[in-house]
């Protein structure tokens, strides 16, 4: 069998982003021979590990915007599709609650703006309807719009699931190869990488964070990348069943604003911020912010008050100068760009894949010929979610490891026996949830250890000491 570097490939995707997966998926399941490149450990090494974990509906999206769009077709096929593949779904629906007259004035436009987007469920409800449906939220909640259709999703097990499906019909990836420099040579771009050199005749840039990076190996790039920082709490487990719905605060012009949401793990979720920096990797939180938000989330739900935060993180998300997303084909290029996808591209994901699918059919000449395959295989993704059936309620599972996240021996031997073993330990917790409960690890990273043995090479010592 040739080496990934010596073969010629129809589409190389730079980025394990959850777009990058979905769109390496989409073109393998059309047909085309395609390589993932991913600079982390793992899938979801950038940008796209720290999110809300929502599935959006797009009623507050832009009108008539590709954004609008991708979403809207994103949501439908992952409706589609999550069954067949295993995939949870917490089907919560989401308030967005006035608390002031400045607030109420302003729901009867977001009604509006729903229903111009195709959104016509969403409605508005008064303050006794609130208390009803959420009877622990705050005195002085005003009205709310009602929009049935949000729910809280897996943000890991879903791009993992696309990229699996990708890799069983024939696809490709290499984790720890990021992208240095290319050139387009006779009709084929060479690709230098910390792995070599990789070829291919179109290249589909996902690559997040470093976008505009990686455009500029094509042409100078006509954006540039902007991190936002969000921060999030979470909270324990026993927190989650404060609220119901997805609470969700009426949106300013700069910001949307702290929301508050169970997580698909059972814990609830408090944030996130928004705040502009220059440098695109480092991700700290800060003690005052942390405070801050905790002191909105409890205005909201005062009951916050009672529960321990288990955990904080924060995430940088790809903006540029402008809010749309930064989409582009050239194809005396053979290059494709996706850029600026943000806060909404764990749901419009499939949808950016069917939009740049769509993109290559019409505009380029063709560059390769497709060989679809004969069978869709559904892969079967493990459940994580607190509301589904987990594996230590089943037997024979070797016993369960991580106590705060009921995860089993057979769960963590099980993800390096799949199709895409992760090469680095945050992809492993990411993938099972141990070591990511109250305790941090305090209490089962030796065993982890144990078990994972020398499969990293030795960086987990080195990452636990991180």
């Amino acid at each position: 069998m040739k080496k990934q570097n010596d073969q010629i490939w129809d589409v190389i995707v730079i980025g394990g982003g959850v777009v990058g997966c979905a769109v390496h998926r989409k073109f393998a399941l059309m047909g085309a021979k395609t390589l993932l490149l991913e600079r982390g450990g793992d899938i979801l090494s950038g940008a796209s590990k720290a999110n809300s974990a929502l599935l959006h509906t797009g009623f507050d999206a832009p009108p008539e915007s590709l954004e609008l769009t991708c979403i809207q077709n994103g949501y439908r096929e992952f409706m589609d599709i999550k069954d067949k593949m295993n995939l949870p779904l917490l089907q919560t629906g989401a308030l967005v609650v006035a608390w002031s007259d400045e607030q109420l004035a302003k729901l009867p436009g977001i009604v509006e703006q729903a229903h111009r987007n195709g959104v016509m469920d969403v409605e508005l409800i008064d303050k006794e309807e609130v208390y009803r449906r959420e009877p622990k939220l705050a005195a002085g909640a005003l009205a709310a719009v009602s929009v049935p259709g949000e729910a809280v999703m897996d943000p890991w097990s879903s791009p993992l699931a696309y990229l699996t499906q990708a890799v069983k019909h024939g696809a490709a990836y290499q984790f720890h190869c990021e992208v240095e420099s290319g050139a387009l040579e006779q009709g084929m771009w060479v690709l230098q990488t910390k792995k070599g050199e990789f070829r291919a005749r179109l290249v589909i840039n996902c690559a997040g964070i470093n976008g505009d990076i990686v455009e500029s190996i094509c042409h100078p790039s006509p954006f540039q990348i902007k991190p936002r920082k969000g921060q999030f709490l979470i909270y324990d487990k026993a927190a989650a069943e404060d609220i119901n719905a997805i609470i969700l605060p009426v949106p300013t012009a700069i910001t949307k604003g702290v929301l508050l949401t169970k997580t698909i793990f059972g814990n609830l979720l408090l944030g996130p911020t928004a705040e502009e920096q220059d440098d695109r990797w480092k991700a700290e939180v800060k003690q005052e912010v942390l405070e801050d938000l905790i002191r909105q989330g409890s205005k909201m739900l005062p009951s916050l008050y009672n529960y321990t935060v288990t955990a904080t993180y924060a995430g940088l998300r790809p903006a540029t100068e402008e809010k749309h997303y930064r989409i582009a084909d050239y194809p005396e290029k053979q290059w494709i760009c996706v850029g600026g996808i943000r806060s909404t591209g764990l749901t419009s994901a499939l949808g950016v894949a069917q939009h740049i699918a769509s993109l290559y059919l019409q505009n380029f000449s063709p560059l390769f010929e497709f060989n679809p395959p004969q069978e869709i295989i559904w892969p079967q993704m493990p459940v994580l979610s607190e509301y589904h059936q987990r594996d230590y309620q089943h037997e024979h599972n070797g016993g369960i490891v991580c106590h705060c996240e009921l995860v089993t021996r057979r769960e963590i031997e099980a993800v390096f026996d799949s199709d895409i073993p992760p090469e680095c330990l945050g992809g492993l917790c990411r993938r099972t949830r141990a070591m990511m409960g109250r305790c941090n690890g305090f209490f089962c990273s030796n065993k982890v250890a144990e078990i994972i043995n020398d499969r990293f090479e030795n960086t987990l010592a080195v990452e636990v000491l991180k």
